[in-house]
């Protein structure tokens, strides 16, 4: 995916009911974070073209104001990790932090970093988006009820808790309908289920979650997506001193339904399997074995839709 440098950045601090905007000409404006205070900011921006507007993302409440920016012609739309974002503000002294501040210091990351943009989306991902993410609530709070089924003894609260989990089945079960009734609506989204679906151990749940959470998935290099997601292994060398390589970062909801994924590979895919094991006898930890083919399975995803390729159980055996 090409990026290109625009002659105004704008970085918006963005909170639970407010927006709080740093623009090129060191104006820090606050917004309501509701479809009227996005039209006001729109208003505000005079040379849509040449304008870049940047937030962090946060959990969700960034992700209205990135489809309305897109939607409406608003200039292009990054979304970066907050963590580099205070790692920057930290390198330049700039300690102390409010909304403002961090306009301010949003504005200036990009400035200096030129980030990428976020893909644009249509309805249809964008009602995916929704979908998958109130999908993945509804696992979470079943997740939750059963564990409590484990630890209450009283007869009516057992039944209680049966109950609500039998309504979470069937609602799970019903927007996993609307889910692939949307794919079905888009032949490109088909064409990306289907290809990802193809992998061993993924399915399709698996293979919308990426799609959904992960849009800039086959737009960027292999070490991009790896670094985006949080699964790249960065070194901490000093000198002669080699110290352990980490993975930070990232976005947690594609982490974690490729960690599901990861589990169910190292069983049933023979050659990312075999790839597990390899790196289980030449000394790795399980954990680090099972990262690794987060890793695999996300560059080669990645690859295949890139380049639109099938799958070839042959990527499995890289090394």
């Amino acid at each position: 995916m090409t990026n290109k440098t625009y002659q105004f950045n704008m970085g918006v601090d963005i909170a639970k009911h407010k927006l709080d905007v740093s623009f090129s000409d060191q104006r820090v404006v606050s917004f309501e974070n509701n479809q009227s205070g996005f039209k006001l900011l729109l208003k505000e921006i005079e040379n849509k073209s040449q304008t870049r507007v940047v937030m962090e993302a946060t959990g969700g409440y960034e992700k209205p104001l990135a489809h309305f920016f897109q939607d409406h012609g608003g200039g292009a739309v990054s979304i970066v990790n907050a963590k580099r974002v205070r790692d920057y503000a930290k390198a330049l002294g700039l300690l102390a932090k409010n909304d403002v501040i961090d306009a301010k210091v949003i504005r200036m990351f990009v400035d200096a970093v030129n980030p990428k943009l976020l893909p644009a989306a249509n309805d249809t991902q964008q009602a995916l988006d929704a979908q998958v993410h109130r999908r993945e609530q509804l696992v979470k709070q079943r997740a939750m009820e059963k564990q409590h089924l484990e630890t209450v003894g009283n007869k009516d609260a057992v039944r209680s808790i049966k109950r609500t989990i039998t309504f979470l089945d069937k609602e799970i079960e019903r927007i996993e309908k609307t889910i692939k009734a949307l794919i079905k609506t888009d032949s490109t989204l088909t064409e990306k289920v289907d290809r990802l679906s193809a992998i061993k151990g993924i399915g399709d749940i698996t293979a919308l979650t990426l799609i959904a959470d992960l849009p800039e998935l086959g737009q960027l290099s292999n070490k991009e997506i790896s670094a985006l997601v949080g699964v790249a292994p960065f070194c901490r060398d000093s000198g002669t001193q080699k110290g352990k390589r980490t993975t930070w970062g990232g976005r947690i909801q594609v982490r974690s339904i490729l960690y599901m994924a990861a589990l169910s590979v190292v069983q049933y895919n023979p050659p990312l399997k075999a790839f597990y094991n390899r790196l289980l006898i030449k000394g790795k930890t399980k954990k680090v074995a099972l990262v690794a083919c987060m890793r695999k399975l996300l560059t080669v995803a990645n690859s295949m839709l890139r380049n639109n390729t099938e799958w070839n159980p042959n990527h499995g055996k890289l090394a």
